[in-house]
């Protein structure tokens, strides 16, 4: 693989992030039928872009962008014993460029981040059938923890 740059998103990188989303929510229909039909959005990301608790970052090869995933700051439910933990989302990459490590060094970057704040807790969600996902993000550490489970 070429060099890679993992960097903070601009506002300039907008159109790219926006398609990246509807090609996340693409991939997603398949586990989940109650995603709404399009157009349908998941981030305000333009709004994601200029906030201080929300770090977007994307994977970047030879200046094409390949891969996202934003840091969130979120206040944990009252009973935990933490009061914010970091939540990260938005995780995508371009099938081109799957497999090579970049989803990793998105995750290290938000995860330092999020350290970075005090957030010593690092959550996501994952659908429980996306079996590389889920494998992916075991890979880096992180561990089942909640079932959320529904009816029909």
């Amino acid at each position: 693989m070429k060099k890679l740059v993992i960097r903070d998103a601009q506002s300039a990188d907008l159109t790219t992030l926006l398609r990246f989303e509807q090609e996340l929510i693409k991939a997603e229909r398949p586990f989940d039928p109650t995603i709404a039909k399009d157009p349908v959005s998941y981030y305000d990301i333009e709004e994601y872009v200029n906030r201080d608790d929300v770090k977007i970052v994307i994977g970047e090869v030879d200046g094409t962008l390949v891969s996202s995933g934003y840091a969130l700051k979120k206040e944990a439910r009252p009973y935990l014993d933490h009061k914010y933990y970091g939540y990260l989302g938005f995780m995508y990459t371009i099938p081109a460029y799957r497999g090579k490590g970049i989803n990793q060094k998105i995750i290290a970057e938000l995860v330092s981040w999020c350290h970075g704040q005090g957030l010593m807790e690092i959550r996501l969600t994952v659908y429980d059938e996306n079996l590389p996902a889920l494998r992916a993000y075991e890979k880096v550490g992180f561990k089942k923890h909640i079932c959320e489970m529904r009816i029909v």
